[in-house]
């Protein structure tokens, strides 16, 4: 059983996208539990956390630059589990129906991507604001 956390704290600024997805990446590339196409997850790992953290940072903290984002990728019991913390103020995601994020604009695009490519999709508050849990399964 492959076990791995990473816990990344970064300003509330988009050009750390790049570096997270990245690691996102390469965590993808080194699951020896993943039977699937590594190049394809590791892809789709890096895309989910750019729309989610891009989420977190312009619509949850508002492009404050006083706040920050956490970031924290873990693999435990064949799953890679993906928390992105925002200091925002939150949403109901049960109340979007996947019929929203169907449409070309910008809004929404990227809630529907995340469920589209992951398992698993959740947000609860926490602490000083809100979790985005995102979990895909490995077997």
């Amino acid at each position: 059983m492959e076990r791995l956390k990473i816990d990344i704290r970064v300003p509330n600024q988009t050009r750390y996208l790049g570096l997270i997805g990245r690691i996102g990446e390469d965590i993808a590339h080194t699951l020896r539990s993943y039977r699937g196409d590594r190049e394809e997850l590791a892809y789709h790992i890096n895309l989910v956390l750019t729309e989610a953290i891009t989420n977190a940072i312009r619509h949850a903290n508002e492009d404050d630059p006083e706040k920050e984002i956490r970031v924290c990728i873990g693999v435990k019991n064949d799953r890679l589990i993906i928390r992105v913390y925002d200091q925002g103020s939150g949403f109901d995601l049960t109340a979007l129906g996947n019929h929203e994020f169907r449409r070309l604009d910008e809004h929404g695009r990227g809630v529907y991507i995340i469920r589209s490519l992951m398992d698993e999709v959740d947000y609860q508050q926490h602490e000083d604001g809100y979790v985005l849990e995102m979990i895909k399964h490995l077997r």
